[in-house]
């Protein structure tokens, strides 16, 4: 198959050359035109074709260039000629706007004309002149933004000066040459082409992309020199800009921020494959770097910044989904009234056409227009005079008032964590109102739940298990030292602190690190040390097992005694000086050494380990050291670079007998280490051992593993041989201390501190090589072959290296240890099999150990390749790298075919801890009525763990668990679940589902299921059975779940159960999920920003979500749902005064209002109230809904905006217009009034009760509420006077000089207005006193309540203290939660 992939390779290459060259023609030949011609045709498709600007390509470049935009970027909408031309053609691609044209139009037919035409045209040219301003603010700002990118300036090579020349970033185009040097912005997507640093790397920071800030390794292609055509020694010549001949061929461009495929063929025609690791991106900036040399071959708006600058994401609410079908009724009853309208007048006009009624010289009416014409063209005057009917300002309102909710939840300090100095993200602008209605939320565990800072616990190699408990009463020192502060909860210090930890006074008794101890408390926390990604001190700081130690110590022994045998004086002296730093434990020591005492005799240990032990044990540190991604540099400079490689020794035979060459006498010092840095010191490079001293061996008996091991000090000869340099007699030579690790995620930089911990330090990295330390050994540098990334299919990464010690091409693979456990296999031909199935047998079960303890797993394995094949792999390696067109199955592919037949080394056990208050917040948000599933990629037994650490998982819950073997299994499973969780059934509904409500005191469900059998849940035959068991489930925990899985899951329940749904995630893994969500919830953890860039909202902490939801949710939902239904009454209350009007005109479309008044009504005078009731309106506050919970649930069943809500406002609206029109009617009936004189009383009375409407409607009313409300009541009585004294033809025909100031002096107009606003208003005012009276929020009760109880029970107390004071009494408050604890005490309490 391989052969035939290169046949057809070089078939496409013959094709693609020259037409007019022969085959064997010279291959430096100039191209001719024909061929640039058939390049630009191929770059038309699906891949894109890059030659240099100055070179042996030319005329292909100009041919191509053409085809490619420049480097300048453009962002404004509009230009000095096109602004008001395409601005209008955006404004009227809306509906409202073209709902307002049509409108006004239609009252330019003078046989429907209702107003004046200069009239209707009003609240259009007000909406397009505001919104054309807002748009011509921001498009020059967006202009000046561009200028100034656009006039930066780079080095880019000029062919005709033969150097490198300033130019703007707007010059620069595809197949330039551009020089950048440190701290400067890459103008472009650049292939890195050179670099100063003699490893071929270079370092950029993404901040400016994806906000990640620490840094990023990017290589440069390989052997790019030999693309120059004249070099006479490509390897060794510097990089020359003007010889360069190499041919790119890349993918077109694409946003995928982290793929970029293609391949650059030399001339020779060989072809070396393009990543992503030679990519430098646009918006960059070059770090600890020099200079570097890159071509462009993306500019401008093809580059992958700018292709992911889409702007905020938008999302319809569900909220806006109902209010679209409000508006559709309110279309339905427009459409009702008008041709109620158009058949009355049409009647009307057809029975004063009656010959009887001709001579009534009251009516004049034309006798040649029909009644049902005339019916036609009163249904569309009716249309223009009932406008108002159909809320098209409401969206403009609801757009408004969720910016300004917006910015208060941006202003929350509660949401903002100081420890990051990051807050609340609002990245969807329109589904605010959403986070009130939440039903499910879907959680990823790492990173969300947990800190995503991991230490490392404990490690199992060979089948032995070393459980570190140094390292675990390390974390736990850690933990005394974070109780010690008063006030503050014994948590485990989760930053980089200065001071400096000692762990002489650890004693070795067993402990475990519990996840329900394992919270942090950042946020009062001291700042951080900015040394590097995941570097805190704690992480750093790894405390080595001693057996471990000892093994290790064998590398460097001489062989004159066993190590470890220290004398029992030593130890002896150790201990105690131990007991005495340790006070607080001394009851506790003994028995914790004798428990020790009996662990270490029942391991599997023995005198001396094998070779084959000894080979795993290094073998798994170097792994740890070397498959990984880590950055090294140190604060003095960025690297260091990677010496040649050295002859290496081909077995541990020659390791043993260059340490026997050394002959230096063992010592043990006297005091103990407790820290890595302090029980190995290097004095060899590497580890050096310290043993007994000079004349004082081992006791009677004692094997290697006897004696105390906390008490052993390891440390190296003080006398040298000269074939090794002591590290202080070395200037370049850096201190262990110094070295930073930039690592992609905290699972690399904990497994690369714990291998430093040990001896084996990652010193340095290049594109192809490592510089490593190992114990007893020194620094050697290791050839870096192949580095196979980790990705989610494969869940595992592995390098292709060839052993520093051996000289095999030997493949390191971590990774999931459902993953590695599979593929790890005996050794063929291996002598001991039965080892390694005891090893595998062993292993497994330390790995169940660890997860029922909560830590994450990771397995270790290793693959030892022949020569033949690893040439056989590499052919398909290289082809895949090469490819274009599906180079991510060939690439997954290759590694699978590399990752087979493994030999387990070991595992290791990292503990992440929970971040704050996670068990408040899920134990919060289920007494609100959400769901909370958590879907992870982890282990069953470390999910069960944390759920139960994180409350998630209650003591008396069942807990059900769903693993299978098939899909049947499966189906059957879940029917028996199904009944017997339907029998169990006995706690409070839940609304969504059957289930016990999350805050029932019965106890509930809860289901686990793995991977696995979540694939076969899915499938549509079992998809029903596994709803209605889910649903069933107080909560559901998916385990070993992949991104796919996640996001499938989501969508079924969103789907299936028509619920609103929330995913909250920290990694690229939950971007699926976060997406498929009505509400994505991305936090800004360790794992990068993939996440809050998919998101809709962004939090530092999942702490923030319980007041992001149950608060700030149920405000925003609760304000705009009220703000809707006011809206709509309002409009529906006002349109029918002028509706119940027709009734006495013969339903001609005459109005009894003012029309400029009309016009202005909803546009001036009672715009502003709407808004201020839905930005500032509160129904609770803050603390009442952080204790209480149970009230977010009360909002989803009270009913706040729904189609019974609606339609009750609708009937409230026609009664008050119906008291509005009728009262006024009365009182002047029989009277001589004219039409406006009988409308201005209507006019004010109804904008007195829309007022005061919403004064009853709200909760909350400050002082903005009055200012506001008075503003536009007397705005409108400064206009209409103003208005009747001034104008005399501006509402023509009817002419309103004096009509208001005269109504105004009448004192029955105040008469008038007065009892219609009591009558309108009485009936709202009272059920809404009844409601709250008789019918109050159970939860809000219960709170007042408890509230009441502790004060009475308070003032009690106060009393009684008062009565029977006593010396030495605490005061009640100490004991009391729901007391004031700051209370001072009386004057007759003694203090305590």
């Amino acid at each position: 198959m391989e052969r035939l992939h290169w046949v057809r390779h070089r078939c496409r290459q013959l094709l693609a050359a020259d037409s007019g060259r022969g085959w064997y023609s010279n291959p430096n030949e100039p191209p001719s035109k024909a061929a640039a011609v058939d390049a630009g045709r191929r770059s038309g498709g699906k891949r894109r074709t890059v030659y240099a600007r100055y070179g042996p390509h030319q005329t292909q470049w100009e041919v191509l260039t053409k085809k490619y935009p420049g480097n300048g970027i453009r962002t404004t909408k509009y230009s000095l000629l096109t602004f008001i031309p395409v601005n209008l053609f955006q404004q009227f691609r809306r509906v409202a706007n073209l709902y307002f044209l049509f409108l006004a139009l239609l009252n330019w037919v003078p046989v429907v004309e209702a107003f004046e035409k200069e009239i209707t045209m009003i609240p259009l040219v007000v909406v397009l002149v505001v919104i054309g301003i807002k748009d011509a603010l921001e498009d020059y700002r967006r202009y000046l933004f561009d200028k100034k990118i656009n006039n930066n300036v780079a080095r880019v090579f000029c062919g005709s000066q033969r150097a490198y020349v300033d130019r703007r970033w707007e010059q620069v185009r595809v197949g330039d040459l551009v020089r950048l040097s440190c701290n400067q912005i890459i103008p472009a997507d650049l292939l890195l082409l050179s670099s100063s640093d003699p490893r071929g790397v270079c370092y950029i920071e993404t901040s400016n992309l994806d906000g990640e800030s620490n840094l990023k390794q990017r290589q440069v292609v390989p052997d790019a020199n030999a693309a120059n055509a004249n070099a006479a020694n490509a390897q060794n010549s510097e990089f020359c800009p003007e010889s360069f001949s190499g041919r790119i061929e890349c993918e077109n461009p694409n946003e995928d921020l982290a793929r970029f495929r293609g391949y650059m063929e030399r001339p020779g025609g060989a072809r070396v494959g393009l990543h992503q690791q030679n990519l430098l991106l646009r918006s960059c900036r070059v770090r600890n770097t020099e200079t570097v040399v890159g071509i462009v071959v993306y500019a401008g708006h093809d580059t992958k910044a700018m292709m992911n600058n889409s702007g905020p994401r938008y999302k319809r609410s569900r909220l806006e989904k109902r209010l679209n079908t409000d508006v559709l009724w309110c279309v339905v009853l427009l459409a009702v009234m008008c041709l109620t309208a158009a058949v009355g007048h049409g009647l009307w006009l057809r029975n004063l056409q009656n010959p009887g009624l001709q001579g009534d010289p009251v009516f004049q009416v034309d006798g040649e227009t029909s009644p049902a014409l005339a019916g036609f063209q009163v249904f569309w005057t009716m249309i223009i005079v009932l406008q108002v009917l159909i809320p098209i300002s409401l969206y403009v309102s609801i757009e408004i008032v969720k910016l300004v909710q917006i910015y208060f939840i941006h202003q929350d300090l509660d949401l903002h964590q100081q420890h990051q100095d990051s807050g609340v993200q609002c990245r969807a602008l329109n589904i605010t109102e959403d986070l009130g209605r939440v039903q499910f939320l879907f959680s990823d565990k790492t990173g969300t739940l947990t800190e995503n800072q991991m230490v490392f616990r404990r490690c199992s190699i060979f089948g032995v298990e070393y459980p570190h408990r140094d390292n675990a009463l390390r974390l736990q020192v850690y933990e005394s030292q974070r109780g010690e502060a008063p006030g503050r909860p014994p948590t485990l210090r989760s930053v980089c602190s200065r001071k400096s930890l000692s762990c002489r006074s650890l004693s070795c008794n067993r402990s475990s690190v519990s996840l329900h101890t394992l919270t942090a408390e950042s946020e009062d926390e001291d700042p951080p040390e900015t040394t590097g990604a995941f570097c805190s001190r704690m992480a750093k700081d790894v405390v080595p097992d001693p057996d471990l130690v000892r093994k290790l110590s064998w590398l460097c022994w001489s062989g004159s005694a066993p190590p470890g045998g220290g004398g029992a004086q030593t130890q002896t002296q150790n201990q105690t000086q131990t007991q005495n730093q340790t006070q607080n434990q001394t009851q506790n020591q003994t028995q914790t050494q004798n428990q020790t005492q009996n662990q270490t005799q029942t391991q599997t240990q023995t005198s001396s380990p094998s070779s084959l032990e000894l080979s795993c044990i290094t073998d798994f540190f170097l792994a740890l050291a070397v498959c990984n991604s880590v950055v090294v540099s140190s604060p003095g400079q960025p690297g260091h670079a990677v010496p040649e490689v050295q002859p290496p020794l081909r077995s541990l035979e020659e390791i043993r007998l260059m340490f026997q060459r050394l002959s230096f006498p063992p010592q043990i010092r006297g005091s103990p280490r407790g820290l890595a840095g302090r029980l190995f010191a290097r004095k060899t490079g590497g580890l050096a051992v310290t043993t007994a001293e000079p004349g004082a061996g081992p006791e009677p008996g004692a094997g290697p593993d006897t004696g105390n091991p906390e008490d052993s000090s390891i440390e190296g000869p003080e006398d040298q041989n000269t074939e090794h340099q002591r590290p202080e007699d070395d200037p370049d030579q850096d201190n262990d201390d110094d070295l930073l690790y930039e690592a992609e995620s905290p699972d690399e930089a904990a497994l690369v501190h714990a291998a430093r911990a040990y001896g084996c330090t990652l010193r340095c990295r290049s594109a192809r090589s490592l510089l490593v330390d190992l114990p007893g050994i020194g620094s050697l540098a290791v050839s870096l072959l192949h580095v196979l990334p980790f990705d989610s299919n494969r869940k595992r990464m592995s390098v292709v290296v060839r052993h520093p010690l051996t000289g095999e091409v030997v493949v390191y693979t971590k990774g999931a240890d459902s993953a590695i456990m599979d593929l790890a296999e005996t050794p063929k031909g291996a002598e001991q099999s039965d080892v390694y199935n005891h090893v595998r047998d062993q292993t497994q079960n330390h790995l169940d150990t660890y997860a029922r303890e909560g830590l994450r797993t990771l397995c270790i394995a290793k693959k030892v390749l022949d020569q033949d094949q690893y040439e056989s792999w590499l052919k398909g390696q290289v082809l895949a790298e090469s490819s274009i067109e599906n180079r991510d199955e060939l690439l997954l592919e290759s590694a699978q075919r590399l990752e087979t037949e493994l030999t387990l080394l070991g595992s290791t056990g990292i503990v992440d801890r929970l971040q704050e208050d996670v068990p408040e917040t899920i134990e919060a948000l289920q007494g609100a009525g959400i769901r909370v599933w958590v879907l992870t990629g982890d282990k069953q037994e470390t999910a069960v763990n944390v759920a139960n650490a994180c409350r998630l998982i209650r003591p008396n819950d069942q807990l059900m668990t769903l693993n299978c073997e098939s899909k049947d299994a499966c189906a059957a499973l879940l029917e028996q679940l199904n009944l017997e969780v339907q029998g169990a059934e006995n706690g409070p509904r839940d609304p969504v589902g059957d289930a016990p409500g999350p805050h029932g005191d019965g106890p509930g469900s809860v289901l686990v299921i793995d991977g696995r059998t979540l694939d076969w849940a899915l499938q549509d035959g079992l998809q029903s059975s596994f709803l209605d068991l889910s649903r069933r489930c107080r909560a559901v925990i998916c385990c070993r779940s992949t991104p796919l899985q996640k996001s499938q899951v989501v969508r079924l329940v969103r789907d299936r159960l028509g619920v609103l749904t929330l995913a909250v995630g920290d990694g690229a893994n939950d971007v699926s999920m976060i997406q498929v969500a009505d509400v994505g919830v991305g936090i800004s953890g360790q794992e990068g920003m993939q996440a809050v860039m998919a998101s809709d909202f962004a939090v530092s902490r999942f702490r923030h979500l319980r007041k992001l939801v149950l608060v700030h949710g149920r405000w925003c939902y609760h304000r705009l749902a009220n703000m809707i239904l006011y809206f709509l009454y309002k409009n529906v209350m006002y349109v029918n005064l002028l509706f119940w009007y027709q009734f006495f005109c013969g339903f001609s479309g005459s109005v009894m209002i003012n029309s400029w008044v009309l016009i202005l009504f909803n546009l001036a005078f009672t715009s502003v109230p709407p808004l201020v009731f839905g930005v500032l309106d509160q129904d609770t506050p803050a603390q009442t809904l952080l204790r209480v919970p149970e009230l977010y649930r009360d909002l989803q069943t009270s009913q706040v905006y729904v189609p019974s809500t609606f339609w009750v406002s609708v009937l409230d609206a026609f009664y008050q217009s119906l008291v509005c029109f009728f009262v006024p009617y009365f009182a002047l009936a029989g009277s001589d009034v004219g039409d406006l004189s009988f409308g201005s009383p209507i006019n004010a009375s109804a904008l007195l009760v829309i007022l005061l409407h919403q004064v009853i409607m709200s909760n909350t009313l400050t002082w903005i509420h009055g200012v506001v409300l008075l503003a536009s009541a007397g705005s409108y009585f400064v206009f209409v006077v103003l208005f009747s004294r001034f104008c005399r033809t501006c509402s023509h025909p009817t002419n309103p000089l004096g009509v208001e100031t005269l109504e105004l002096a009448r004192p029955g107009f105040y008469l008038i207005v007065g009892l219609t606003v009591v009558t309108a208003l009485l009936p709202r005012f009272l059920f809404r006193v009844l409601h709250r009276t008789l019918h109050p929020s159970a939860a809000l009760r219960s709170a007042q309540r408890d509230e009441a109880d502790s004060e009475r029970y308070r003032r009690r107390m106060q009393r009684w203290n008062q009565k029977h004071p006593r010396t030495g009494r605490v005061p009640v408050c100490a004991d009391n939660p729901g007391l004031e604890p700051g209370l001072d005490p009386g004057p007759d309490q003694v203090r305590s």
